[in-house]
């Protein structure tokens, strides 16, 4: 039997419970991550974008591998809200007018139109900041040491090396015609797989996981990562502004080059299963605690939003 059918979905775990049971205690913990003080308008903007619902994937996956490893949701939650706000971060940003200029984003007016787009940045920036003083104030029962690879995972992925340089590449390529599939994956490796990837390997950092494991779960987050933009890509064409909770067509209306401006709508499609079946397949030997991750990447492969 290959790896590949040995890491299949359990027929009897309940994916959609499973993610509205941990959407429900990460939006709790978000509630209650910032309170509105002075100035207001600034934390009322933070707390605009920060609960504004979404698939909280990032925390999830989070979650998901510190169990795999053996750890636990109390250890797990402050990183994974963390993850949250960086990610809440990307979102406010990437949607202001210097950037991709969107008004809409799950399925809500973006932070800009309702705040301005000076306060838009400002909470962007409290929200990134904010990430890690509390994940740091907020961890229980971790070592500093294993905290620490943690933050240095993160910082790396948010700054210029990861998230950063990935929007910089994205937008000096709008419009350009002659983007190749190896600078197009240097855009979404770093614009949406690296913080992908710091989700599933935050949590397994934090049980102290050992390094072939740790191998493991990068092989198979990079893979999902880039099969969720391969997905995105598509669905920017064939979605639904009321299903995808933000305007669809934007990157056709930009000229910006796309999986499916390179391979066509049914190859894109072909193409992130194989690497959804490439991912399923690093979680072999994991057993029933890889169940999660597993029914994850077969979701990612098949979502409509």
């Amino acid at each position: 039997m290959s790896q590949i059918s040995q890491a299949t979905t359990d027929t009897n775990f309940d994916l959609k419970g499973y993610l509205s049971q941990r959407r429900a205690l990460i939006e709790a913990e978000l509630e209650q991550s910032i309170s509105v003080t002075y100035p207001e308008i600034l934390y009322e903007s933070m707390r605009y974008s920060l609960l504004a619902g979404g698939k909280r994937l990032r925390p999830i996956l989070c979650l998901a591998s510190c169990e795999l490893c053996g750890g636990t949701l109390e250890m797990a939650m402050p990183t994974a809200c963390a993850l949250e706000m960086c990610h809440t971060f990307s979102l406010i940003h990437d949607d202001l007018p210097a950037m991709d200029n969107d008004d809409y984003r799950r399925g809500q007016l973006t932070n800009h139109k309702v705040y301005g787009e000076n306060i838009a940045i400002l909470a962007g920036d409290g929200l990134l900041a904010y990430a890690f003083e509390f994940l740091v104030v907020q961890t229980k029962k971790v070592s500093a040491e294993h905290l620490l690879r943690v933050i240095l995972k993160l910082s790396h992925t948010m700054a210029a090396t990861g998230l950063v340089g990935g929007q910089v590449a994205d937008l000096q390529s709008e419009g350009l015609q002659n983007i190749d599939i190896k600078t197009l994956d240097f855009i979404h490796t770093h614009k949406t797989g690296a913080l992908l990837e710091t989700s599933v390997l935050s949590g397994a950092l934090l049980t102290g996981a050992s390094d072939s494991i740790l191998q493991r779960l990068s092989v198979y987050a990079r893979h999902i990562g880039l099969a969720f933009q391969i997905v995105d890509d598509v669905l920017d064409i064939t979605g639904t502004q009321e299903e995808l909770g933000k305007t669809p067509g934007k990157d056709q209306k930009v000229q910006k080059v796309t999986y499916p401006s390179l391979w066509g709508i049914e190859e894109s499609k072909r193409k992130s299963q194989e690497l959804v079946d490439l991912a399923k397949a690093e979680l072999a030997g994991f057993g029933h605690k890889a169940q999660p991750l597993i029914a994850i990447a077969d979701y990612i492969a098949a979502r409509t939003q």
